[in-house]
């Protein structure tokens, strides 16, 4: 039963939608940089969607326009980030484009002249990133997202899923900046919710065995941040989870494809969408600083429905009319 298609799976007609513009008339090729976290196969369709809408700007790759792409370790292992983004500098290209808060908060650490534009960034105020959402000010802008908050609506999900709801382990990566906000957030929410709350932390590939021996010795339902390093380890998670019945929500619908019980996020083709349109203006002459720094209003909601019935649920029927796809 799927209420609604989900985005990624009509990416055809997402960019098909007609965009009113004029061609980019200028001769100059401009030089973009990309700094990106998350492993390339998670990734791709989504830059698919920021090329395309670059296209209809009135980009022509290799005319008016080259990228220039740095990814993080195929293990989304963070040390190498800073490094990269130093080779993008010394390229001197125009732009950088960066996605999660990791490669931004690297990016800004190494330039504080070149425009950078973030997207997928979780919360940049709470992060330090910018002051000001209305107003960033230096280099840096973009579109993010309420990462903390978002932490707590899984929460939430998961109690309005299982009423007798009374513990659950955070899957989490103290490395990213935005987690700790995220997690207090949970645990805030838990506080009401009469939940108790565990950790399971992995900063480094190292970190993954004893993690998942964590979940399959646990007796906690999992709320599963998504960060490079554990978007990696998802498909393992939710293997974990599954086989020893533990109910499990992730931030990438992907995984709930793969087989956890949910997925609660931003929607990720709106976000990339909109960096394409702050890359354009800020190469038209914007000044980033000036620029307001966008917050996701569109999210996207998953339910397994295969999976609850493995792990003995029934999925609310108030659930079931929000999520964007059901998978039978």
């Amino acid at each position: 039963m799927e209420r609604r298609r989900f985005l990624l799976t009509s990416l055809a007609g997402v960019l098909a939608a007609p965009l009113v513009v004029e061609a980019q008339q200028s001769s100059t090729l401009y030089r973009v940089g990309l700094l990106i976290a998350t492993p390339e196969a998670f990734v791709a369709p989504y830059i698919e969607i920021f090329r395309q809408t670059l296209r209809g700007l009135g980009y022509v790759e290799r005319q008016n326009i080259a990228f220039e792409w740095r990814y993080a370790d195929a293990d989304g292992n963070y040390d190498r980030l800073r490094a990269l983004a130093a080779e993008l500098i010394q390229l001197k290209v125009d732009l950088l484009v960066t996605e999660t808060t990791p490669p931004t908060r690297a990016a800004t650490e190494v330039t504080r002249t070149i425009p950078i534009v973030m997207t997928v960034t979780g919360d940049p105020v709470a992060v330090g990133l910018v002051t000001n959402l209305a107003r960033p000010g230096g280099n840096l802008t973009g579109a993010s997202f309420f990462f903390p908050d978002f932490g707590a609506k899984r929460l939430q999900l998961l109690k309005e899923t299982i009423p007798r709801l009374t513990r659950v382990a955070i899957v989490w990566n103290p490395r990213n900046a935005v987690h700790g906000p995220t997690v207090k957030s949970i645990e805030k929410m838990a506080e009401t919710l009469g939940i108790a709350v565990e950790h399971i932390k992995i900063q480094v590939p190292a970190d993954v065995g004893d993690a998942l021996v964590q979940i399959r010795n646990g007796r906690s339902a999992l709320v599963v941040l998504e960060d490079a390093m554990i978007n990696v380890w998802s498909t393992q998670i939710a293997d974990v989870a599954v086989k020893h019945r533990l109910p499990a929500i992730f931030g990438l619908a992907a995984f709930a494809e793969a087989g956890g019980l949910m997925a609660y996020a931003p929607n990720r083709i709106e976000l990339w969408r909109r960096a394409a349109i702050f890359v354009d203006k800020i190469l038209r002459g914007a000044n980033p600083g000036e620029l307001p720094v966008e917050q996701s209003v569109r999210f996207d909601m998953v339910i397994n429905l295969k999976t609850a019935k493995t792990l003995g649920l029934t999925i609310p029927l108030s659930l079931l009319l929000q999520a964007d796809q059901v998978i039978e």
